[in-house]
């Protein structure tokens, strides 16, 4: 039986690993359901599209250029969870707006894209 749900992770953008620090978080979904009531009860849901996505924290090493982040489009991120999951973001790019947090030495960065799959 496995155990291992949380922990070891990587991330990699069109195969280029980076070094990530924490904060992974996967948002796959490319719909979002909102219920609707009447006074008279439950009548459904409405739905709309979703942008699916991927949010890390990444370490800032000499290596890792704000402007290579922000110039990023069309690219495939994988996420690689220690539970033995995959995510795969496609045509996706870096949402504008990146902060680099010096007293850290971290820059988090949210990937959106068209869409997300879970590998099995």
């Amino acid at each position: 039986m496995e155990r291992t749900i949380a922990g070891v992770c990587y991330l990699k953008v069109d195969g280029n690993q980076y070094a990530l620090r924490g904060g992974l978080k996967v948002s796959p979904d490319d719909v979002q359901r909102e219920g609707v009531a009447g006074l008279d009860g439950v009548h459904g849901y409405k739905e709309k599209p979703r942008v699916p996505s991927i949010t890390a924290n990444i370490t800032d090493t000499g290596g890792l250029s704000l402007e290579v982040l922000r110039s990023i489009t069309d690219a495939t991120i994988t996420a690689e969870l220690a539970n033995g999951k995959t995510y795969v973001l496609r045509n996706a790019w870096t949402k504008a707006g990146h902060e680099l947090d010096a007293d850290e030495g971290q820059v988090a960065v949210t990937f959106e894209g068209m869409k997300c799959e879970e590998m099995t």
